[in-house]
């Protein structure tokens, strides 16, 4: 198949995912993989899809999300995007990788993904630890996501005790 049938492919998968018709989504993507098996534009948008689509495993996900940033290690939106999910699944530790690459091969924007990752890390693992949350675990969740609060807007604890 030509470039053109696959760009109409993702393009039919993006107007699907927007209707919320994720399974039909996650078809014409796969198709646009077996169009171009190295694209990895179409590994990130199957793994987006995939993660709304009950059928598909969190092991597919991550390898989806995976193979795309084998892809297109320089791309911070796979490492983003991978990094959510992490949260959202309570795989913490795999989330503050993909948005610690994700800045790192996005500097520019690196205290936007900073500063998401301290946010929904808080919201997230309160969530995820609430059967076992006594005064400890919630310090030591909210310590690690003033950390990278301090660290989107460049500062360290001492600075940030220091402004306080």
């Amino acid at each position: 198949m030509a470039t053109g049938d696959f760009d109409k492919l993702m393009r039919d998968g993006y107007r699907l995912m927007e209707e919320g018709e994720y399974s039909q989504a996650l078809t014409k993507f796969d198709k646009a993989l077996k169009t171009e098996p190295t694209n990895p534009a179409a590994y990130l948008a199957k793994a987006d899809a995939g993660v709304l689509v009950p059928k598909v495993s969190q092991e597919e996900i991550i390898a989806l999300y995976k193979k795309a940033s084998d892809l297109d290690p320089e791309n911070p939106f796979i490492f983003q995007s991978w990094g959510a999910f992490c949260m959202d699944i309570g795989l913490f530790n795999d989330a503050e990788t993909c948005y610690n690459k994700a800045a790192e091969v996005d500097p520019e924007n690196a205290t936007y993904y900073y500063s998401e990752f301290g946010v929904e890390y808080y919201k997230r693992a309160l969530v995820v630890y609430e059967q076992r949350l006594d005064e400890q675990t919630k310090g030591i969740i909210a310590k690690k996501a003033l950390k990278y609060l301090l660290k989107s807007i460049d500062l360290d604890e001492t600075s940030a005790k220091k402004l306080l």
